[in-house]
């Protein structure tokens, strides 16, 4: 008899820098297997680059997922760095963040099953706005849509 895996859980996460490197902040929204919303919305108090910021959001997702009984994730990001440095590929050096992926690596080996997925910006909205709100600013408008001219 086999064992069910562990339910899975959706994390969304963004950090933002303003200016960049400027002041430091995240968002991140949790969605339970059972469709329970949880977010949060956090300014650092501290300063440094966009990249920084990323990672602190899902260092962040995690603890505060795993806070909530989380055992299996899937973190969303649109940071293709943060999904290079932690995915299945040889990381780049990136010295100075170093320490920093480092946590989200022991992290992410705490969970009994993660996944980490790259997602385009306009799909992270909701992370994003509210990284950005953690600093008092505004959610970005959305981008124009791209349409394309039918060929004749």
């Amino acid at each position: 008899m086999s064992i069910a895996p562990p339910a899975l859980w959706q994390i969304y996460c963004d950090g933002t820098a303003w200016p960049n490197p400027g002041r430091l902040a995240y968002g991140v929204v949790m969605c339970s297997p059972d469709g329970e919303r949880h977010t949060l919305s956090h300014a650092t108090g501290t300063r440094g680059c966009n990249n920084e910021a990323e990672v602190l959001a899902l260092i962040a997702g995690m603890q505060a997922a795993r806070a909530l009984g989380a055992r299996a994730l899937r973190l969303h990001s649109d940071s293709s760095l943060v999904i290079e440095q932690l995915g299945n590929q040889p990381p780049t050096v990136v010295e100075r963040l170093g320490p920093l992926f480092d946590l989200a690596r022991q992290e992410l080996a705490s969970f009994a099953h993660s996944e980490l997925c790259w997602i385009p910006r306009h799909r992270n909205a909701q992370a994003d706005a509210l990284a950005r709100a953690a600093l008092g600013l505004p959610p970005k408008p959305p981008s124009p849509a791209h349409h394309r001219k039918k060929r004749r």
